[in-house]
């Protein structure tokens, strides 16, 4: 068993007595008040959620793009510097080796891949394979810090702590530069969770975490800020309808099946690309689907979902009763057919059907 992790935020979640689990081989805030409080704090005022658990690789040198685009399914190319996309690394059996985040540095020469904690070492031995052409490559994993600040209020307290132009960030863009006295400090808006906000990326040195996480509080005290735990994060970007790495997609799992299809650009060549050309063209066996409970009853992952004659069509792989919409709300592969909005499916929950009915994302 391989050591548990902290991140520079430990003593802070300890000291506000949050209810801490391991996660992805760290030692991680599940909650604070309650999932439902800090859900509602997030949607209505502002939250911080401690993400230094994810993986961040530093890209340099002429064929730094190429790399890019062989081992991801979008088309970097069109990135300029300050701009981010999502993609996804394509495997070569059809499935997905994660889902990332791809920042513009320096076009041509300077990128940032943000991954999924639980596959920093999987992420980086599958890039490192296709570096065939001695990209620089740079695991910055360990040394840095990040910080979600996610709500209607974020980008206003945020911006109380820096003169970098917070408040009109694009989505999928970010800027770089001083935050406090801190220096080479890279804001993104790239939210997870459909409330707006910002993300702090900054290296693990000096005192940067408690000087960042305290002043975020000093700050944020009038805005209603507080700090979130993975449970309401993972309800609130459910109710978006935004996919979780081990859940909703993985290595089996291939990004037209999971409806990445507009992260997947075959105007280029990547890892297995024509396979993945060939399911668009001739269509897909199973798709992930929202879906809304019509009868009483949770969710949850790996629960059987039927057609109402009881025949098995799928699987449940994310559910939960959803605190901002008063609902319990679910994601799951069904056969295509079965995949219409509108189409009645059922849950086998304890050898009971209930009844559920395919929505569209985000969930209403």
């Amino acid at each position: 068993m391989s050591e548990i992790l902290n991140t520079p935020f430990i003593h802070k979640h300890i000291a506000l007595g949050a209810k801490m689990a391991p996660f992805a081989g760290y030692n991680m805030p599940i909650s604070y008040t309650g999932i439902n409080d800090e859900h509602a704090a997030v949607r209505n005022k502002a939250g911080v959620f401690d993400v230094s658990h994810m993986g961040e690789f530093v890209l340099k040198g002429e064929n730094a793009l190429d790399l890019i685009q062989r081992v991801t399914s979008n088309d970097a190319s069109v990135l300029e510097n300050g701009k981010a996309q999502y993609s996804c690394f394509p495997n070569e059996t059809g499935g997905i080796v994660d889902d990332l985040l791809v920042y513009c540095v320096e076009k041509n020469k300077v990128y940032m891949l943000v991954v999924n904690a639980s596959n920093i070492e999987k992420d980086w031995n599958w890039v490192s394979k296709h570096n065939t052409k001695g990209v620089e490559m740079h695991n910055i994993s360990a040394k840095t810090a990040l910080l979600a600040v996610q709500g209607p209020n974020a980008t206003k307290i945020v911006q109380t702590m820096t003169s970098m132009d917070v408040l009109n960030i694009p989505y999928y863009s970010f800027v770089k530069g001083t935050l406090l006295d801190i220096d080479n400090v890279l804001i993104s808006a790239t939210g997870y969770t459909g409330a707006g906000g910002v993300e702090i990326y900054f290296e693990d040195i000096n005192d940067n975490a408690n000087k960042i996480w305290d002043a975020l509080f000093v700050a944020g005290a009038a805005y209603g800020l507080q700090p979130i735990g993975l449970g309401a994060r993972d309800t609130l970007r459910l109710e978006m309808g935004f996919c979780l790495y081990g859940n909703d997609i993985d290595d089996t799992t291939s990004p037209l099946e999971a409806g990445l299809g507009w992260i997947t650009k075959f105007t280029k060549d990547f890892t297995n690309a024509a396979a993945l050309k060939e399911q668009k063209e001739n269509g897909v066996s199973k798709k992930l689907v929202g879906f809304e409970m019509i009868d009483r009853g949770i969710p949850r992952h790996y629960y059987i979902i039927k057609d109402a004659h009881g025949n098995e069509i799928g699987s449940v792989t994310s559910g939960t009763q959803a605190p901002s919409l008063g609902k319990a709300i679910g994601m799951g592969y069904v056969a295509s057919e079965h995949a219409k909005v509108g189409t009645e499916i059922f849950i086998d929950i304890r050898n009971t059907l209930v009844k559920a009915m395919v929505v569209k994302f985000p969930f209403k």
